[in-house]
């Protein structure tokens, strides 16, 4: 099998190593200086379909919102797919996964089948959800993907605790937990790094770094605009990563939950990473200029690597037509069973709310049911 060494593509260091008071120190020679991410063809080939595979549904979901067939709220990952990919393929299967409320594709390379999560985008009971949660709450134990949080900052709290819980019982599992470049701002986050560094939680904090909380730039939200610096306040490393290179993401989320996993030493990942689209499937972008949006279409990390497999020998224009036509496929399969799924029952309305049952629940009041 052929391996494949990749160079990162920016100057800015993928990893660093951390100082004893945590602060992330870049390498001195930084050209050059850090070994290339490498993967065998096989694999980096099977990112890229992964990357196309979110890239593929999330133009999906963007157009099935706009026939009113997804409600609600709704965020994409479109431009962040190496992200997605890099930082579950970092991951054990066996690790924990909290996220915000832009987890699509995060929950197609944990590996939850794209049928069921489109279901749970159109509110269908085979949805991961059950067609409960809807776009921002997808939730799968078995992939140990334990959501989607609306609330900016909500899953930091939860992540932390279930970190607590690991050590507690003595477990070799480790948290991942995604936030937003905003959430950094907020008092859930100084509280929950502090505990993690204090009680030597195996929790790493990723920082999607898109530049924008909604609509308002990191340095006009954040005295301190190297996010991972945040890191050394708490003791713990701090890394700023190209969230573009799918290689350089897996490389430095391994390093970061094996550090967590073997030294319990919680980290700060700082993942600079780009929306192509606004915030939301109903944001007109109007905040960002439009030589800003040239400049990240130009780092497509989608492009990028379809044009390094090409230059390596992996695969030609042929086989990536090949390839996007069995993604698009894919993702119109998953789009039928969404619509094949049936609506979830009113009277089961309950049925996941509440540990126990709920009086005087609307089934059993006297009379045809309002819905009947």
């Amino acid at each position: 099998m052929a391996v494949v060494a990749v160079s990162p593509r920016s100057s800015r260091p993928a990893t660093a190593r951390a100082a004893a008071n945590g602060r992330a120190l870049a390498s001195k020679a930084r050209r050059g200086a850090q070994p290339a991410a490498r993967a065998d063809a096989e694999e980096l080939l099977g990112f890229y379909r992964q990357m196309l595979l979110i890239r593929r549904f999330e133009e999906k979901t963007a157009e099935m919102y706009q026939r009113a067939r997804i409600g609600g709220y709704c965020h994409l990952n479109l431009g962040e797919e190496a992200t997605c990919v890099g930082l579950c393929a970092g991951m054990q299967p066996n690790d924990y996964l909290f996220t915000n409320y832009r987890e699509h594709g995060y929950a197609l390379a944990r590996g939850i089948d794209p049928g069921r999560v489109m279901a749970e985008l159109f509110g269908r009971e085979d949805g991961v959800s059950h067609g409960r949660g809807g776009s921002m709450h997808l939730f799968d134990l078995e992939k140990r993907l334990m959501g989607g949080y609306a609330i900016v900052g909500g899953q930091l709290p939860l992540a932390t605790g279930a970190g607590l819980a690991i050590v507690r019982k003595g477990q070799p599992d480790v948290v991942v937990c995604q936030m937003g470049d905003a959430t950094t701002n907020i008092g859930a986050f100084h509280e929950s790094l502090n505990l993690a560094a204090l009680w030597k939680l195996p929790v790493v904090y990723v920082v999607i770094n898109n530049g924008f909380g909604m609509g308002t730039s990191v340095a006009a939200g954040s005295a301190v605009v190297a996010l991972h610096e945040k890191a050394c306040v708490y003791g713990m490393p701090g890394v700023e990563v190209d969230g573009n290179d799918v290689l350089t993401v897996r490389d430095a989320t391994r390093e970061a939950v094996e550090r967590a996993r073997s030294e319990r030493t919680p980290t700060l990942m700082n993942i600079l990473s780009y929306r192509l689209k606004g915030h939301s499937v109903v944001d007109p972008d109007r905040y960002r200029d439009e030589k800003y949006l040239h400049e990240i279409r130009s780092k497509d990390p989608l492009a990028h690597l379809a044009d390094r497999l090409k230059h390596s020998g992996i695969v030609d224009d042929e086989v990536l037509t090949q390839i996007d036509d069995e993604v698009e496929r894919e993702v119109q399969a998953a789009v039928e069973f969404a619509d094949d799924s049936p609506e979830p029952n009113p009277e089961k309305l309950f049925e996941f709310s509440y540990a126990t049952d709920v009086q005087n629940q609307p089934a059993e009041l006297p009379g045809e049911a309002p819905w009947a």
